[in-house]
């Protein structure tokens, strides 16, 4: 048992814990909504048994499911989730597969030489892993390989990407620097004024990537949506967890809900959620791509972290994201994806004012599960209970390799990621709720007021 990552003082067995399911999204994600037909719907129903129960279809979850079935073949996997998957918070990022994760104004980003390292390692395990669904399983989801552009609009946003090159060049990593003539000419924008190139970074539809890899598991997966667990009684020898129609009894649980791990009775109360939110177009038409750029698709990393975020996307339409904001019992309201709708729109016009009068066909929310420290949880929570959680951001690529290694923890392996992943911080517990919510708000509009032209 991992002792830097286990909840001290947890003992489930013979204990029924009643689990708050995940709120509904106010709003549907438009890369859900392009994603082509939904699977096939198959709710769990009466008393079932499998040999291991993952919970959460989301990067983690998924990518456990998969591994862990693929270790052991001859045993049922049952895969759970408690909405749709591709719909989930995982579906709701901005496709973006990141080999390093970038965060140029952390003080000691440049120093933590081994901690970048360890991160490049384990990111790029996932990204292998990812690669294989794509090429051997023939996995749907616009794979491309081109790598993510840093961009500035401002004088500090260019000092940032200065910093982050610093940064680079102790790691060996590779870049490229692009002018403003360059970054004007393949965006379509007047708006940038520099930018860094990363190669590593792979571009993706996350909600066809999701569904079409779904569908791509083992034939010993058995996946059921639309189906929460409501309540669960850890013990020996099934552990026993109820659904709105049914139970699973589990000789093994892998529990990869990202923060709604902690409702299973695990890190009670350590999680920080915040929401990100996000606005799709709708297709552009020819006239209209003219004015967005000789690139056909691309991928923008805001100098400034509380910067926009763009995709130009291969079936032509542009998302931008921007605006954090604390999710109290880790749910946003549609209210909340319409003002940060706003600020979007703000954002559209700035980068393309010939061709912001078009608007939005979605705006959508996502969970991003934060904790104080950084820590994260990575391990055997209980006897034969397993789970990941806390991927900090930047999760596509952290979020299949932990769920590839905690899957690979319950099968009884071992590798040099789980071998990392051991000596990470557990999470530590944050400030009491109402402290927090008001200091995340306090940081995250001072950061966004901060960012100026970078939004």
């Amino acid at each position: 048992m991992n002792e830097f990552n286990v909840n001290p003082g947890n003992h489930h067995k013979a204990k029924r814990i009643v689990v708050e399911p995940p709120h509904a999204e106010p709003t549907a994600s438009g890369w859900y909504s392009t994603s082509g037909p939904e699977l096939n719907l198959v709710p769990q129903n009466g008393d079932v048994s499998c040999d291991c129960l993952v919970i959460g279809g989301g990067w983690m979850g998924l990518h456990a499911a998969r591994r862990y079935a693929e270790l052991n073949p001859d045993t049922s996997v049952m895969l759970v989730d408690a909405g749709r998957i591709g719909n989930n918070a995982s579906g709701r990022c901005m496709g973006f597969v990141i080999d390093l994760a970038h965060n140029p104004r952390k003080k000691d980003f440049v120093e933590d030489i081994k901690g970048n390292n360890e991160e490049l390692y384990v990111n790029l395990d996932g990204i292998a892993y990812i690669r294989s669904a794509v090429e051997e399983h023939r996995v749907d989801c616009d794979w491309d390989p081109q790598g993510k552009y840093h961009s500035a609009a401002t004088a500090h946003g260019v000092r940032d990407l200065r910093r982050f090159s610093e940064a680079l060049d102790v790691l060996g990593q590779r870049y490229s620097w692009v002018e403003r003539e360059e970054i004007q000419a393949f965006t379509g924008s007047r708006h940038y004024i520099k930018a860094l190139h990363h190669p590593g970074t792979i571009l993706l539809q996350p909600a066809k990537y999701m569904k079409s890899a779904t569908k791509s598991l083992p034939a010993n997966v058995t996946v059921h949506e639309n189906t929460p667990i409501t309540a669960v009684q850890f013990g020996i020898p099934k552990h026993v967890c109820e659904t709105p129609t049914g139970t699973i009894r589990a000789s093994k649980v892998i529990i990869c809900a990202s923060g709604y791990l902690t409702k299973f009775g695990f890190f009670e109360n350590y999680a920080i959620p915040l929401y990100t939110f996000a606005s799709m177009t709708r297709q552009l038409t020819e006239q209209e791509l003219s004015q967005v750029g000789s690139k056909g698709a691309y991928g923008l990393i805001p100098a400034n972290s509380f910067g926009t975020t763009v995709r130009r996307t291969i079936d032509n339409r542009l998302f931008l994201r921007n605006v954090y904001s604390y999710a109290t019992d880790f749910k946003t309201t549609k209210q909340d994806v319409l003002k940060a709708r706003v600020q979007q729109q703000i954002a559209f016009d700035r980068r393309w004012p010939e061709l912001s009068s078009i608007g939005f066909e979605a705006s959508w929310g996502g969970l991003l599960t934060l904790a104080q420290n950084g820590g994260m949880v990575f391990g055997e929570l209980d006897h034969n209970v397993y789970g990941a959680a806390f991927c900090n951001g930047t999760g596509v690529a952290r979020g299949a390799a932990f769920g590839k290694a905690v899957a690979e923890l319950a099968a009884g392996k071992s590798s040099p990621v789980i071998d990392i992943l051991k000596t990470r911080a557990s999470p530590s517990k944050p400030y009491p709720k109402p402290v927090t919510a008001m200091g995340v708000r306090m940081v995250t509009a001072y950061r966004f007021r901060q960012a100026g032209a970078e939004v």
